[in-house]
Order: structure tokens, then sequence, then C-alpha cells
């Protein structure tokens, strides 16, 4: 999997990348077309080895049933530098997307899409170069500010820009007094719609099952790309 000849490689670069592909976000609903195979991706690193693994997971909305998975392993594309894990993780992230042979009607990061500092997260950057459907479900609420939702499942509450106040995302509840998640816009939906497909997908457990399964998978590709570039005795 090579990285991308016109990949940014610096940071300057690539925040500038975001800058220029930031306008491009569409944080609303579309033609509202169906949304029944719902895609989760997600990455796992060896910064020794030099090598990335990402994972995507197609499932059915309906049953939550695996339908398809793929996988792909290359170099890390980018520094670590916080705000700019996207340049670290898309090159593997579409190469694994591109091995599904049915296109995801909606894709599931774990991480953010407009919670971001410069509004173009993982979520957003994503769609914007696919042009598929997405939103961002973290563990974590990155710099923003919230209240603690009530315990009951479904409960939320803003996720705000304390500097101007804007709503970024909602902390939701998933689970009754579990710890919430952080749901953000993509590309192509609306924050409401974000919320309930998170809902939709995370009926058992705090994440999203599209978010455990793609994990799952990317941690065991990760383990045997490992032991595949590790020389025997």
């Amino acid at each position: 999997m090579p990285i991308p000849a016109d990949w940014p490689t610096t940071e300057a670069q690539a925040l500038a990348e975001q800058e220029r592909l930031r306008p491009l976000v569409q944080a609303v609903d579309d033609d509202g077309s169906e949304d029944r195979l719902i895609a989760g991706v997600d990455v796992a690193y060896d910064d020794d080895r030099d090598l990335v693994v990402a994972a995507a997971v197609l499932l059915d909305r309906d049953t939550l049933d695996v339908v398809e998975e793929a996988t792909a392993v290359g170099r890390i594309a980018f520094p670590y530098i916080p705000g700019l894990l996207a340049f670290r993780e898309l090159p593997a992230v579409l190469d694994a997307l591109a091995a599904l042979t049915r296109t995801p009607d909606t894709v599931v990061c774990d991480g953010y899409g407009l919670a971001h500092p410069r509004r173009l997260g993982l979520a957003s950057h994503l769609g914007v170069l696919t042009g598929l459907r997405t939103l961002g479900v973290a563990k974590t609420p990155f710099t923003f500010d919230h209240r603690e939702p009530d315990a009951e499942r479904g409960s939320w509450t803003p996720l705000t820009d304390s500097a101007t106040g804007e709503e970024v995302g909602r902390a939701v509840r998933t689970r009754p007094g579990v710890k919430p998640v952080y749901v953000s816009v993509g590309h192509r939906i609306g924050l409401d719609t974000a919320v309930t497909t998170t809902l939709d997908l995370a009926r058992r457990y705090r994440l999203p099952e599209t978010t455990r399964h793609a994990d799952s998978l990317c941690r065991r590709a990760l383990a045997e790309a490992q032991r595949a570039r590790t020389p025997s005795n």
C-alpha cells in the first residue's frame, strides 16, 4: 500500500489541507437514501516497525451481522501530531474501504468529525475525500466542554467549543450509567441523525458494533503483520 505521492509530509502542509477541505463538509442530512450497510473503520499501529493496519467491517444495520470485512497494511503516512491524526490513518483506511466489494451507505469512524479544532477530524476528512456519508464516535471529548448526560440510555448533552459557543457534537449515553461516547457529524449527515445512528449501533455495549468489530479486526491483523515481519531464529 503506497502512500499517495501528493500526501502532506509536514505540519504546515497538513494544516493548509485541512483549511482547504473544511468548507466542503456537508453537515446536514442528504437525500435520505437507504442506510442499510454501515461500515466501521479503525486503525492500529506499530511505530517501531513503521507499520499501520486499517480495518473496514461492513454490518447490516437491522441485524448488526457482519456482512464483509477487509484490512490494509502499510507504512505510517505522517508523524504523530495532535489534531492531524487523519493524515496518519487515512491512506490505510481508504485502502481498507476500497477492498470491500460493496459500498457502505454510512461509515462510522473511531474518532472525530466536526468536533475538531479546525472542524475537520478523521470522519469529516474521510467523507469529503470519498463522498461517503460519515460520522465520528469518539471515546473522549478532546478539547471541548460538556455536562454529563442523564444516566438513562439515549440521554445527551451538547459538546461545545468554549471559544465560540458552537455545538460541535454531543456526549451521548449509550448504556445506562456508563460513561458517554462523543458523537459528531462527519459528512452528509446531521447531528440528530448521527446520534440516532450511534444509538442504533450500540444496542448492547457502550461502543457501536461497527467500532467494536473494526477494532478487533485491526488488532488481529496488526499481530499477523508483526509476526510476518519478525525474523525467525
